[in-house]
């Protein structure tokens, strides 16, 4: 069976699967947190219960804004748009960890630029703010998007207006957690070159060892955060 250069099986006409039931789970925990706050409380990441309660780490990406349908719905598009290019490329194993890792990255990315306190000694906000949605992955299919199809020799030119206008929106829009968006954007780049780097089939017994290491380095910078505050 011919493979893609990221050694996906192509399958003309099939369905991007993971990216279709990632989105179905997205919009379920939703409607679950319609129905109850605490839905919410438990998967939502906060800087000061991320050591003691991991697993927000991860959850926080398939949660949303009550609230705010737009937020869903934004997020579930671009990750429908996104995955349809990327999933057949990945493979689906390669796009499933490219969004988990991805997700991750961006809670500890929103981690990283949170303190317990001001410079001027006074508490601080983003310590207990709580942060929601799959944002942070789908910036980190952006950032691979950017790597991947340099690899590829192809323009992501389109890529950098809405990346822009993005990036301006998290600054001037309240309620926009852009270190989430910022930390999901660096660690879905640093997957992409890790696939890219372990494509050949010489190297490919290395891409799940770097994977794994960039998880890791992840996973330090968040205990090294938490050791220091």
């Amino acid at each position: 069976m011919p493979r893609t250069q990221f050694g996906a099986k192509v399958t003309p006409g099939g369905r991007p699967v993971v990216t279709l039931t990632i989105i179905v789970f997205c919009v379920a925990v939703w409607l679950l947190q319609q129905v109850s706050p605490q839905v919410t409380d438990k998967l939502a990441f906060v800087p000061y219960l991320g050591a003691t309660e991991p697993w927000r780490f991860l959850t926080a990406a398939f949660a949303h804004s009550p609230g705010q349908l737009l937020h869903i719905l934004f997020n579930m598009y671009a990750l429908w748009v996104l995955g349809q290019y990327l999933e057949p490329m990945l493979g689906r194993v390669r796009f499933a960890a490219l969004y988990l890792v991805s997700a991750f990255g961006g809670s500890v990315g929103y981690l990283l630029l949170a303190s317990p306190l001001t410079a001027a000694g006074l508490p601080n906000n983003s310590w207990v703010t709580s942060m929601v949605g799959a944002s942070g992955a789908v910036f980190g299919l952006f950032g691979a998007l950017i790597v991947l199809n340099r690899h590829l020799g192809r323009s992501s030119a389109p890529l950098f207006g809405v990346l822009a206008i993005n990036a301006v929106l998290g600054f001037v829009v309240p309620g926009i957690a852009w270190q989430a968006h910022l930390g999901g954007f660096l660690t879905g780049a640093a997957v992409a070159a890790v696939i890219t780097f372990t494509a050949p089939q010489n190297r490919r017994r290395l891409q799940l060892p770097a994977l794994v290491a960039v998880l890791v380095l992840l996973a330090v910078a968040a205990t090294a955060k938490y050791a220091l505050v």
